[in-house]
């Protein structure tokens, strides 16, 4: 990056109205805060932090001729934002009751582009915190962290403003593709549609107060530091940075093999690779998974299971001349996925990284037994004749057999896939 680009962002986040109010509210917590029985700030707290940090909030606010009476800090959302977003970037955590700081964090305090970034990473974390719920609650709040990443990468794929028809969309895809909706009447649609959108602008205020985007009547547009914060969060080199090409091959699967060559950044953390993997393979990420290089096993932090946190690890650590990665994924059918390292280069001005290069064969389906049930399948597919024909059909979703070929492989819809990849999950 060059040095008036580093100062620029460097302003940016510096004069950040969300850094500056939750520099304040770490500041306020000090030594410690008590909180209420269902782990809010307490009301009285709330009346000063209201004032203080300007959130915007209005207690007991009269509507008419009458007075509502504001019965819990939960219900003032620029707060909550405020309280929850410092959280969720650990800067304070609850301890027995008490709101207190995170000490090994008392330094970013104090610089403020490191600051900017490890709230910006956190963003996907505070929707339930800001959006209403109840009454009119929209498939944004629980699926926020979906809904988030769709918005930035719509933004980020666009070199200037964005309008908000074209962010709306995007963003109800990703929110509402856990579910179901055959069922539901145009009018549920519409309701549900037009609540989301109203949403998806919230969650845009709350970047722009962030100082990631500019917000035009109708549009919304990434600033340099916004641009800046989602090249790091989804892991994209600047030009001149190492660049692994990797093959990932699937193991025990044959005729055809299923394999994809990728460009990844050096600085890929390990659970940016695993989303990586996961779209470029076609997987769903129903499972858990796991990297081992040989000496230590890496994924998702769990006491139970032992690994070494996957979001620590950068894939150019691993020492990848003791041979070949092995990626696991879903521990009950046992996918296998060797990872190669063919050769390492350096980013190249306009390319998008991570980027699928070449590959070969289809995804097998989720849950279908590995690479022996998946060879099973394969056979009772590829015979009308077979008793399990008609279930084995009808439990891929088809309508006829011939609808899944093993051999296919569409590198643009790979690519497609990649770029919409988002923030991690």
């Amino acid at each position: 990056m060059t040095s008036p680009a580093r100062d620029d962002i460097a302003a940016a986040a510096a004069g950040s109205a969300l850094v500056g109010q939750v520099v304040d509210f770490v500041g306020w917590v000090g030594g410690g805060r008590k909180l209420t029985q269902t782990g809010a700030v307490t009301l009285a707290d709330a009346r000063v932090l209201v004032g203080r940090l300007g959130t915007g909030d209005r207690i007991d606010p009269v509507i008419g001729d009458r007075v509502f009476k504001t019965k819990s800090s939960v219900e003032l959302l620029g707060l909550s934002l405020i309280v929850e977003w410092a959280k969720a970037a650990r800067l304070v955590r609850v301890v027995r009751g008490r709101l207190v700081p995170v000490k090994k964090a008392a330094a970013l305090l104090e610089r403020p582009v490191e600051l900017w970034m490890a709230l910006f990473e956190a963003f996907g974390r505070v929707g339930t915190a800001f959006l209403p719920w109840g009454w009119g609650e929209s498939f944004m709040r629980p699926q926020f962290a979906a809904g988030a990443g769709a918005l930035l990468s719509a933004l980020h794929d666009r070199s200037g403003a964005v309008g908000l028809e074209e962010l709306c969309g995007p963003a109800w895809d990703a929110v509402t593709a856990p579910y179901v909706l055959d069922d539901a009447t145009e009018q549920q649609l519409a309701t549900a549609r037009r609540v989301n959108d109203r949403d998806v602008r919230r969650a845009l205020a709350a970047l722009a107060r962030l100082g990631a985007v500019t917000l035009g009547e109708d549009s919304a547009e990434l600033t340099t530091i916004g641009r800046y914060g989602t090249r790091r969060v989804r892991a994209e080199p600047e030009p001149g940075d190492p660049v692994h090409q990797i093959t990932v091959t699937l193991a025990e699967v044959a005729a055809p093999p299923v394999w994809r060559r990728l460009l990844i950044p050096a600085a890929m953390p390990l659970s940016r690779l695993h989303d990586v993997i996961q779209t470029a393979m076609g997987w769903r990420d129903h499972h858990l998974h796991s990297f081992t290089d040989g000496t230590h096993t890496y994924g998702f932090p769990d006491p139970e299971l032992g690994f070494i946190d996957e979001r620590s690890v950068r894939f150019g650590d691993l020492d990848v001349d003791r041979g070949s990665i092995r990626y696991s994924y879903d521990f009950g059918d046992d996918w296998e996925h060797e990872i190669v390292v063919e050769a390492v280069g350096v980013a190249e001005p306009g390319e998008r990284y991570p980027r699928c290069i070449g590959g070969e064969g289809a995804c097998p389906p989720e849950d279908c037994g590995g690479p022996p049930g998946y060879e099973h399948l394969r056979k009772i597919l590829a015979n009308p004749d077979d008793e399990e024909h008609v279930d084995m059909v009808t439990w891929m979703g088809l309508e006829h057999a011939c609808e899944f070929d093993p051999a296919a492989f569409d590198i643009e819809s790979v690519n497609r896939r990649l770029v919409a990849l988002g923030a991690p999950r």
